[in-house]
């Protein structure tokens, strides 16, 4: 796949086939995710993939309105939650140096790594869904604290986002919206 199959023809899917993906689909997505750099080898995003019709009944009170539609019908929903204790495994990740030290019990420290990395670490997910022929869904309208309460109720994994997952329907697509030129988004200094 190319870059242009990847980002400039590449659509964010609302609707998708009635197809179940395959644990095995889901397991690659992560076995080639994974590898995408992160500050210090940290890793923190965790994934979980919402397939079961019980995981679904309980992820769809936390989901907005707007999305609920969206993320019923979708064969999956991921969950990226970042781990507030993803220093536990640093020696495992970078065992060259104490990374653990740095990062525990200093909750801000943990809070900026986390903001940055996830999200990352969501956008490689997006990025391999895609190769791998995966429509993707992302979004941000869903109440965290409930959703956190419901599925990491030890209060250790807090979700970043959420993104459906499927094979699109293309035919459910609406015309393309634009994006801003490089003169509007960028500066070479």
């Amino acid at each position: 796949m190319d870059i242009a199959e990847l980002f400039d023809s590449a659509r964010t899917f609302s609707a998708y086939e009635d197809r179940p993906v395959p644990e095995k689909v889901l397991r690659k997505l992560y076995s080639h995710l994974k590898w995408g750099p992160t500050s210090a080898n940290s890793c923190p995003a965790r994934f979980v993939f919402v397939t079961s019709k019980a995981a679904k009944a309980r992820l769809l009170p936390c989901v907005n309105v707007g999305n609920v539609d969206k993320v019923r019908a979708a064969p999956v929903t991921a969950i990226v939650a970042g781990d507030g204790r993803f220093y536990e495994e640093m020696p495992k990740l970078f065992p060259s140096r104490d990374f653990f030290t740095i990062f525990a019990g200093r909750v801000a420290v943990i809070d900026d790594l986390l903001s940055r990395n996830v999200p990352l670490q969501g956008a490689y997910m997006i990025i391999v869904a895609r190769a791998l022929g995966l429509g993707c869904g992302p979004m941000s309208g869903f109440d965290a604290a409930k959703l956190d309460s419901e599925f990491f109720p030890d209060g250790r994994w807090r979700a970043n986002f959420i993104c459906t997952l499927g094979y699109g329907n293309l035919e459910s697509l609406s015309p393309r919206n634009p994006r801003l030129d490089f003169e509007e988004a960028c500066r070479i200094v």
